[in-house]
């Protein structure tokens, strides 16, 4: 649960929405009359500065011809906002250059809300009515081949940094237009950057590593906004240069670093509702693509299946995230998509394969204060009559809360020798046993 912070509560102001109405109207009629007036075939090919003098030159006639004075600092955020309109998505410009905002989260053309650090805020920014809502949505969308009508009324798709965006519409949104937008971080998070910020201790962080250096296949779980395809992209970034990796997404967002990649992404059904393909397709074709590692984003369906048996016929170092609220929960998650494909496979062949499939399953959870964690690493160490079995390596223990509402705990070792140990020193990875606390030296 992600905090709201205080202060930000409704406070009607019928002055200041009055003059608000009246800059989104002067705007919108602006923005109209410069459609028709640019060239958009070439507008990309014109300089920055070049546009900029010519639409405050319109902005300025246009002022001059409806008697429309303005303070300078207002005709330059005009003219400013104009530019937004033109080349890029309008009102969401400022927030997508703001470094500070993590989530843009439009509920209505009226309300917009930001993440900062883990806390909900409301911003100022605002559209002028559904209709400039609906015109920004179908930019982006388009902008990646995909469509958003009332026949396919929501959409995943990204932004041309990287940046991951749903959009949905009426009827399915009842009172409107609702946009997401997690934002592409430009400076990746490295495991040390997370050690760095608490999330996880320096013994995890070189667990994780050891992991992904001896081909290790990791699932990481956890809620929407737990952090899960950013400690994919840094984990991943110990894969050997020498690995040929191919990547497998709905909106393409992982940013490996590095240079042998191989990056695929799901496709929408046309009007004629043909021509999808699916992460099961694009599983099933990466197969055929000599992969030393395949890296799917995020297990939804019967690709499941195919992503186990990739593992299971020497596909070792393979990673993917899936939604759970616990490492336990995580295995189900994976049998029920499993079962998807149907068939007559036996509950106890299909636990077998992931018992064999994935070596550990990192967890992950947005806190209550709004703070990302690693809340546990758990190996898995076989089956027991039908029951995949488990063991804790790492657990995230709280103390309690805070003053101002922060959650209090650590991360630490539980103690227990990790059944993978020799296999990580048959990799050549020596790992201080004084990190788990149990006898020895190294793992």
């Amino acid at each position: 649960m992600v905090a709201l912070k205080p202060g930000h509560e409704d406070q009607p102001n019928p002055e200041v929405d009055k003059a608000l109405m009246a800059h989104l109207e002067l705007k919108s009629r602006l923005h109209r009359e410069l459609l028709d007036r640019l060239n958009l075939s070439v507008i990309d090919k014109v300089e920055s500065a070049e546009l900029r003098r010519q639409i405050a030159s319109f902005v300025s006639k246009y002022l001059s011809e409806h008697a429309t004075p303005l303070r300078a600092d207002a005709f330059s955020d005009l003219v400013n906002e104009l530019i937004f309109e033109v080349m890029g998505l309008g009102p969401l410009e400022p927030l997508l250059a703001d470094p500070t905002v993590n989530d843009i989260l439009v509920n209505s053309h009226e309300q917009v809300f930001v993440e900062r650090n883990g806390v909900l805020e409301r911003s100022d920014v605002r559209f002028h009515d559904e209709r400039h809502l609906l015109r920004i949505i179908d930019k982006i969308v388009s902008s990646v081949g995909r469509r958003i009508d009332e026949s396919q009324p929501w959409v995943d798709a990204r932004l041309a940094d990287g940046s991951r965006v749903n959009a949905i519409i009426r009827p399915c949104s009842v009172d409107g237009p609702a946009l997401s937008i997690r934002k592409f971080s430009r400076n990746p998070l490295t495991l040390d950057r997370l050690v760095a910020q608490g999330s996880m201790p320096a013994s995890a962080a070189r667990f994780l590593e050891a992991l992904v250096q001896a081909r290790m296949n990791v699932l990481i779980s956890g809620g929407t906004g737990s952090g899960k395809t950013t400690l994919l992209n840094a984990m991943s970034s110990f894969i050997s240069a020498a690995h040929r990796i191919v990547t497998i997404e709905d909106a393409a967002e992982l940013q490996l670093q590095q240079d042998h990649v191989v990056r695929l992404e799901t496709r929408p059904a046309n009007t004629e509702g043909k021509a999808a393909v699916t992460q099961r397709d694009l599983v099933r074709n990466a197969l055929r693509m000599r992969p030393d590692r395949i890296i799917v984003g995020e297990v939804r369906g019967s690709e499941c299946f195919d992503m186990l048996q990739a593992m299971n016929t020497g596909h070792d170092g393979s990673m993917t995230t899936v939604h759970a609220n616990s490492a336990r929960d995580a295995l189900s998650r994976v049998e029920q998509m499993v079962t998807m494909l149907g068939g007559d496979l036996p509950i106890r062949t299909i636990r077998s394969q992931i018992a064999a499939g994935f070596q550990v399953v990192v967890q992950l959870s947005r806190l209550s204060d709004g703070k990302r964690r690693m809340v546990s690493i758990s190996e898995i160490t076989g089956m027991e009559n039908d029951v995949i079995t488990m063991q804790d390596l790492f657990v995230y223990k709280r103390n309690g809360i805070g003053e101002n509402g922060e959650v209090l705990g650590e991360f630490v070792p539980t103690g227990i020798r990790p059944q993978c140990a020799d296999m990580l020193q048959a990799a050549g990875i020596k790992l201080d046993a004084r990190n788990f606390h149990f006898d020895g030296e190294t793992v």
